[in-house]
């Protein structure tokens, strides 16, 4: 085990489609972490930003955009892009840092003001980009790319339409209680059957949407948070940010072809399942032992897919897991209980960020009409482009 720091402050700007710059919207979350740590932004010695993107793409350099905008003090200052995986590389790096001695107050930051619609690859031909070529050549939208998905599940495990539209249901129910969420408002199984088909078998209330927000944690050694006065501090106990192993043999968003596997066996475990693990390995925990998993919910059926790769169930048996109520608050392991990225929508560098916010608040007790009773372990799972994964795991 490599240690572990502690969340001082968690903040958040809420989701939706304001019309302002993401800038506001990482400063207003950050005023919002310092202040839950009862920290000045002066004792923070080191910035770290997820940096903000513009269809798809990093836009501008975000630590240092965020500690100019809260007023320059010398702190050291990062910036990270790792697609939807930002937020999580931005933790990992503000723990290295905390680890190493570097700093003992680690702000982290994450914010977007997204494009209407879905996202897009910038201009300009780059053929040596997967996502690039998945747009250009294939025509494979994300929407399309979660409809194959569903496709997928439906057809090697069995899953309904009707068993995505309860993901919603589940979700929205939560959201409803999220002031921080964009949709706040429940749904039923019939309306989401009838809203629009976007790419069958989803509808558009399977799909997440993109939106403005922010999100920010103050990070601390366990040697400051005691100073500070904080004795049993939310703490996180391990990172995960791995990479697929050769041959990659299931095709992953943004990829179009798997590698070869006629002269190497395929990992045992797939790639998203290997970023569980890996937290797992350096937590010294199993998922027997979680209270709560927010996961990476971009449409229905991706959720299912994560209670399988976290290992909340066995293969095939996401949909099983679903039906029992396991997954809702009240149930076995809670998932989503801010409400998910159905309930948020994206707002990409701040989103695994967010993930870890909500954990905080279900482990400090804090999270009001959400709370998982007796939460005391809590683990984050998401996925960016280009083999970047992340998982977070948080105890009390």
């Amino acid at each position: 085990m490599t240690g572990e720091v502690a969340v001082l402050g968690a903040g958040m700007h809420p989701w939706g489609k304001w019309g302002r710059g993401f800038v506001e919207y990482g400063v207003w979350a950050a005023r919002a972490a310092l202040a839950d740590a009862g920290l000045d932004w002066r004792a923070v010695g080191s910035i770290v930003g997820a940096d903000t993107v513009r269809s798809g793409y990093p836009g501008y350099v975000a630590g240092a955009t965020f500690a100019k905008a809260l007023g320059w003090q010398g702190a050291r200052v990062t910036s990270v892009y790792a697609a939807c995986a930002s937020g999580a590389q931005a933790v990992d790096t503000a723990r290295g840092q905390i680890l190493s001695g570097l700093a003992d107050v680690v702000l982290v930051v994450g914010a977007d003001a997204a494009p209407k619609g879905f996202f897009r690859p910038a201009g300009g031909d780059r053929p040596d980009d997967p996502d690039w070529l998945r747009f250009r050549v294939l025509g494979a939208t994300n929407p399309t790319y979660f409809g194959l998905y569903a496709r997928r599940r439906m057809a090697v495990h069995g899953d309904t339409t009707e068993d995505f539209a309860q993901v919603k249901v589940k979700n929205a129910a939560l959201g409803a209680l999220n002031p921080y969420a964009r949709y706040r408002k429940r749904v039923s199984t019939e309306e989401v059957a009838a809203s629009a088909v976007v790419a069958d078998p989803l509808r558009l209330l399977d799909i997440c949407a993109t939106s403005d927000g922010g999100a920010a944690l103050v990070l601390s050694s366990m040697d400051f948070a005691r100073r500070h006065g904080v004795a049993d501090p939310v703490r996180i106990r391990a990172v995960s940010t791995v990479t697929p192993r050769y041959p990659n043999t299931v095709l992953d968003l943004p990829d179009i072809a798997t590698d070869s596997a006629v002269t190497a066996r395929p990992p045992a475990d797939t790639f998203r399942t290997s970023i569980a693990r890996a937290a797992y390995e350096e937590a010294g925990i199993g998922p027997e032992d979680l209270s709560l998993a927010e996961v990476y919910d971009l449409s229905t059926a991706l959720e299912l897919q994560w209670y399988e790769d976290l290992g909340l169930c066995g293969e095939g048996e996401g949909v099983k897991l679903l039906r029992e109520g396991a997954t809702t608050l009240g149930g076995r392991i809670p998932v989503n209980t801010s409400g998910g990225l159905a309930s948020f929508g994206e707002a990409v560098p701040a989103q695994a960020i967010a993930q870890v916010c909500e954990v905080t608040w279900q482990l400090r007790g804090g999270a009001g009409d959400r709370q998982v009773t007796g939460a005391r372990v809590g683990i984050t799972a998401n996925q960016g482009l280009f083999g970047h994964g992340s998982a977070v795991i948080a105890v009390r």
